[in-house]
């Protein structure tokens, strides 16, 4: 019986299941296999699986399976805990990495001194990169810039009493994201609304939707329906994704503190290099192993 060991880890509440795949004789993770050790009632439980791989082009590669079995580009969550994972396994003595992702090098920061860290939780930065504006680079079925456009979701069921009259603003933080403004988002019916927009044929690759309350021009107070994981705790690249709305539409200042069901996050949109910079807590959980 083959036997996993895992480390099980979460940022802000988003959490995850680490491997290491650095080893020639590492077992593969089929999206089978995925779906079962994700499972909160019959497998370990997570949003996404991270795997540890070696990278021609920087320290690691990281490899995500969200919970469907499906692929994605990147986690902003995942990589802060991938610097903390890699560094506290003795795979590196680095706390500044390079890490390749399908949505390309993502620079992890552990910071030192940090007044929260502790044995458990270190605090890490990360250089997100630039944010995609271009509707065709998202990617949506829709050219040049979506900010605040209007939009109705195609396969919306027929008498609903639900809101089908949206204003969406679009931003790829290397994988894509909706994102929409509501007045109360602690009531609002994300786990309903969420699956419309994640399938809608407008979004060609799905897509990632946050409903967002602006409380002030330096907060927000936000929830996310994930690709392939339903509603989570927390989404780094999509409290990036939602910062960079929020200052497109006049919201907010460009430093924000992001409120997420799993705790909160701090973005910064910087006017000079125009790259967004997130700032977050990575913890370990337990370690295991997993026999299949």
């Amino acid at each position: 019986m083959p036997r996993l060991y895992f480390t099980k880890m979460e940022g802000a509440g988003n959490d995850f299941i680490f491997i290491n795949a650095l080893a020639s004789d590492a077992p593969t993770i089929t999206p089978e296999l995925a779906v079962t050790m994700c499972d909160r009632r019959f497998g370990i439980g997570a949003d996404q699986i991270l795997i540890v791989k070696k990278s021609e082009i920087a320290d690691f590669r990281m490899d995500i399976i969200n919970a469907d079995g499906g692929t994605v580009e990147m986690c902003g969550n995942g990589i802060r805990c991938f610097a903390k994972y890699v560094l506290d396994h003795k795979l590196t003595t680095k706390t500044a990495l390079t890490v390749e992702t399908l949505a390309g090098i993502i620079k992890p920061e552990i910071i030192a001194g940090h007044p929260k860290t502790t044995a458990k939780t270190a605090w890490v930065k990360v250089d997100m990169g630039e944010p995609i504006l271009d509707g065709e680079d998202i990617p949506v079925n829709q050219n040049g810039l979506i900010i605040d456009k209007p939009f109705k979701l195609k396969d919306f069921p027929k008498g609903s009493s639900l809101q089908n009259d949206y204003k969406i603003t679009c931003v790829s933080m290397g994988n894509p994201h909706c994102i929409v403004f509501v007045d109360k988002v602690q009531d609002y019916p994300v786990e309903t609304i969420g699956p419309y927009f994640e399938n809608d044929p407008h979004f060609p690759n799905r897509i990632n939707t946050e409903f967002i309350e602006v409380v002030d021009k330096k907060t927000l107070n936000m929830r996310v329906w994930e690709r392939g994981s339903g509603e989570t705790l927390a989404c780094g690249t999509g409290a990036c994704a939602a910062a960079v709305a929020s200052i497109l539409n006049n919201k907010t200042d460009r430093h924000v503190t992001i409120h997420l069901r799993g705790g909160d996050l701090e973005i910064f949109w910087d006017p000079n290099d125009d790259h967004v910079y997130k700032t977050g807590p990575a913890t370990t959980v337990f370690d295991g192993i997993y026999t299949f």
